[in-house]
């Protein structure tokens, strides 16, 4: 399986032009999901798992991996199935998100594939509120569904969204309602957490699905005549998102003269010195890791500070 992911390091040059590359497993039965490699760490046999008393059901246990202990989180019980069965014959995905290392047990890991921003869309509507889809694409005539890992991760270890006392004043409060902050993410829960984030410092908050919704109202501002800047008094994007991911948007804005000095901010999961990179290659103001509350909150009162 290691062959599978060999060349991982070398596909840093799709990131950047709205492509991607997904890692495809199965949970159960023949659907395919996946993931994104830049997520992925290594795949490797389910190894020996020692139960975690009292943590989440949906972990089976831990796994001794190198020199680190971490947590392996059962997909199949995560989005609402049974669990599975035979430990022996799964695989463990070992991802990186928001900074912290987990494992995933599958059924089985297919095979990498080729793919753009452009042909991953939002999950059909009426899908419903509870499922756990972020996207959906097609592949050699086959649904590929990918799953919101940020919202199992929230529920298995619930994130703190509430800003510590001291970040921002009383004063930068009452500036902060009459402020706007314009915030893309695929991920519902992303969302959710960075909309109550941004509500507790008092900034009204606008929430789009993904990078071409963005584009487009950006682009609807500017057709009106307003300036974005008096719209909005920043930015904060996803990277990973349908249709268009954030590196292409804030491209696309660097590249509208009308749009070239808007304030935006890339919030990711995809951590590293690789992120740093493309923040200057693509010319967004800075890159900050999902999710602390009190560094978001610390990027937006910098922005209030400069429109006092």
């Amino acid at each position: 399986m290691s062959s599978v992911l060999d060349s991982v390091n070398k596909r840093t040059k799709l990131v950047g032009e709205n492509r991607l590359e997904l890692l495809l497993f199965r949970v159960h039965g023949k659907q395919k999901y996946g993931i994104n490699v830049f997520k992925v760490k290594e795949v490797l046999q389910c190894p020996k798992l020692t139960s975690l008393p009292g943590s989440s059901p949906i972990i089976r246990g831990v796994a001794h991996i190198r020199t680190g202990t971490i947590p392996i989180l059962d997909m199949s019980l995560a989005t609402g199935n049974g669990p599975l069965p035979d430990l022996a014959n799964s695989f463990v995905i070992i991802t990186e998100y928001n900074g912290k290392t987990q494992g995933f047990l599958v059924a089985g890991v297919d095979k990498i594939i080729n793919t753009n921003w452009e042909s991953i869309h939002s999950p059909p509507k009426g899908t419903g509120q509870e499922h756990y889809l972020t996207a959906v694409t097609e592949f050699e005539d086959a649904l590929i569904e990918i799953i919101d890992v940020e919202k199992i991760l929230s529920e298995v270890s619930p994130v703190n969204e509430v800003v510590s006392d001291g970040i921002v004043s009383d004063s930068m409060r009452q500036d902060a309602a009459l402020r706007r902050v314009l915030i893309v993410d695929d991920s519902r829960i992303a969302r959710k957490q960075v909309t109550r984030c941004l509500e507790n410092i008092g900034v009204e908050v606008v929430a789009l699905d993904d990078g071409l919704q963005a584009w487009q109202h950006l682009q609807g501002i500017i057709e009106s005549g307003e300036r974005l800047q008096d719209r909005y008094m920043m930015l904060i994007s996803d990277i990973e998102m349908p249709e268009m991911d954030g590196y292409t948007l804030v491209t696309k804005i660097r590249s509208d003269p009308a749009m070239a000095n808007f304030h935006v901010v890339l919030h990711s999961s995809l951590s590293g010195v690789f992120n740093k990179a493309m923040v200057e290659k693509v010319g967004a103001n800075d890159f900050i890791a999902k999710f602390d509350p009190d560094v978001l909150a610390e990027q937006v009162v910098g922005q209030l500070k400069n429109h006092e």
